[in-house]
């Protein structure tokens, strides 16, 4: 390491920073919890400064939330246009035409040979709450399925779902009646002991001859809700028989198939959905963090026939619809309809081929996995037992940021990439050098 390097990291943070960071602690509630004290300032495209001045290269997008990039020109000259025009009006007592522009559009990039219809919220969790009521109101059933390693949000609907860390639920309990877990197939952690080539039939089993058999009757299930690509689980790549073998349970028995796109979707993984890898159709999707590239948003897009019978009132918000919003999330879309789709797998194949070859020289890390900009790696104390390691990834995660470098964990320990969608490989070129500094500051060869 140079001088001027290891000047550079006693730099992170700065006074400018830590003067608001203790702040903060003066008057937000400690329950956000923080990773390390960066204070953002401004940001441009993939590059952010903190309020010191100090440039960082971002690799978490605010978790897969600006996927335009930061203060993209094209977003920020759409929502100055219409704030001049106005902010909001109440989408669920009136009309506008953002929100109907944006729910056009959104109806133009599903599947086709179906029919869909939209419903509008504030963010991931209130498109998982809606996901809920819809499949419960439209079936007449109560039961819903999950998954271990699941998160959905953190409102009562949602925390009932979510199961990645107990301290997401612990100290709410009772929670949503009816809803059971089974297991998402990790081909890498397979559950139950299983063979990782077997490990789908092991997942269907479990729901077949144990949920089904025991304590959840099929024909009182209403949906599975499940996350395409399983974010805070550890960014998890189910084998490709997984969705096509889960839709046809849920057809055999009458169950709504709920894709959680919140993290996975909207170009995230090369294709505008990451179920349209799969050549499955869903029931419902929920979407939201990158629909809107920053500004607050989220999507309940479902069938018609499932909302044809969705009653005026039955459901509802204040700021869903608003016009900000709808403004950001519909030139958001069209940006990565236009290209920004396509750099995400042909930057996303170039970052992960990068990092599996930094894997190979590095026997920390026991999996590199993911789809376009959606990438996980998985570090372990060693690769024969596969015991995570926790505290490795969180200190990587650390020295990255003292290089310069925004990263996040997920799951037990897996750090995950998922950068805006208009990184270039030189930036990958340069967040590979600094995460390797940071590698080799943790683990020393």
């Amino acid at each position: 390491m140079t001088q001027a390097t290891a000047d550079t990291i006693t730099q992170r943070p700065g006074p400018a920073a830590q003067e608001i960071v203790a702040r903060d602690q003066h008057v937000l509630a400690p329950v956000s919890g923080r990773v390390y004290p960066f204070v953002m300032d401004h940001g441009l495209g993939c590059e952010v400064w903190d309020v010191d001045g100090t440039r960082y290269l971002d690799m978490n997008a605010g978790i897969a939330v600006v996927a335009t990039g930061h203060s993209h020109p094209r977003l920020v000259r759409a929502i100055q246009e219409q704030a001049a025009r106005f902010i909001h009006m109440a989408g669920t007592d009136f009309y506008n035409e953002p929100q109907v522009k944006l729910a056009e559009k959104l109806q133009s990039l599903m599947p086709k040979g179906h029919d869909w219809r939209i419903f509008l919220g504030n963010s991931g969790t209130e498109a998982v709450e809606a996901s809920i009521k819809l499949a419960r109101y439209a079936t007449g059933r109560q039961g819903v399925i999950a998954f271990f390693g699941a998160f959905h949000g953190r409102s009562y609907g949602s925390l009932s779902l979510t199961a990645s860390k107990p301290r997401q639920r612990a100290g709410y309990f009772p929670l949503l009646p009816g809803v059971e877990h089974a297991f998402y197939p990790n081909p890498y952690r397979p559950p139950l002991g299983s063979n990782p080539e077997h490990v789908v039939d092991t997942c269907l089993d479990y729901i077949e001859k144990v949920l089904f058999e025991t304590v959840l009757p099929p024909q009182e299930v209403a949906c599975i809700v499940v996350e395409t690509l399983q974010g805070e689980g550890g960014y998890v790549v189910p084998p490709a028989d997984w969705f096509p073998r889960l839709r046809q349970l849920c057809d055999q028995h009458g169950i709504l198939l709920v894709c959680d796109e919140v993290q996975s979707g909207v170009g995230r993984t090369g294709k505008m959905w990451a179920i349209d890898h799969t050549g499955v159709v869903p029931d419902i999707i929920a979407s939201a963090k990158g629909l809107g590239s920053g500004m607050p948003i989220g999507a309940c897009i479902a069938r018609k026939e499932l909302t044809d019978n969705w009653l005026p009132g039955a459901h509802g918000n204040t700021y869903g619809g608003n016009a900000l919003a709808c403004t950001a999330a519909y030139e958001t879309l069209c940006l990565v309809e236009e290209g920004l789709m396509n750099n995400a797998r042909e930057v996303g194949d170039y970052l992960q081929g990068c990092l599996q070859q930094i894997a190979l020289h590095q026997p920390h890390i026991g999996e590199v996995r993911g789809r376009g900009l959606f990438i996980g790696v998985e570090f372990v104390e060693d690769r024969a037992t596969k015991i995570p390691d926790h505290d490795g990834a969180e200190a990587v995660m650390i020295e990255a940021f003292r290089r310069g470098l925004l990263l996040l964990t997920c799951g037990k320990s897996t750090i995950r990439f998922c950068p805006p969608l208009v990184l270039t490989k030189a930036q990958v070129d340069e967040g590979m050098e600094l995460f390797e500094e940071a590698l080799n500051a943790v683990y020393p060869r």
